[in-house]
């Protein structure tokens, strides 16, 4: 079988000011969401905020989580009421449950959504990732 894994990329409009400018509320997503399409967190999430540099009103909160399938990250930009989102993992993952998860979280219908698979010539060995996976999970437990 070929092909590394699918990527989901969300970009969200009129989104929820509070949950955009909250340090806390992005962890908290990225707490959830991996759990929520069945992902296993290797680190806790990691989450800044940036102060806009020569554009201030640029100004947002930015993290990412690595999963043992890959990565999920999250860039917001409150004063447009805009985020971005990228999910990537070399696992298949529910990516509609995500969608609807990201429009509850964020309080917006409002989504640009692109799916793509990467690494279409990757040699995937299933039960290979299915070990390497397992014995990551069996490590945080």
């Amino acid at each position: 079988m070929l092909g590394f894994g699918p990527h989901l990329m969300i970009d969200g409009y009129e989104a929820n000011y509070a949950t955009l400018a909250s340090l806390e509320k992005i962890g908290e997503f990225l707490e959830i969401l991996p759990k929520e399409i069945g992902m296993t967190r290797i680190m806790p999430p990691y989450v800044f905020k940036y102060d806009g540099g020569d554009k201030p009103e640029d100004w947002g909160v930015s993290g990412f989580v690595i999963i043992a399938e890959s990565h999920i990250s999250i860039h917001t930009f409150p004063e447009k009421q805009y985020f971005s989102i990228d999910i990537f993992s070399c696992k298949d993952f529910d990516q509609d449950k995500a969608v609807e998860f990201i429009k509850e979280f964020f309080q917006t219908d409002k989504l640009e959504i692109q799916r793509t698979n990467r690494g279409s010539e990757f040699p995937r060995d299933i039960a290979l990732a299915t070990n390497i996976t397992n014995a990551q999970r069996n490590r945080l437990t």
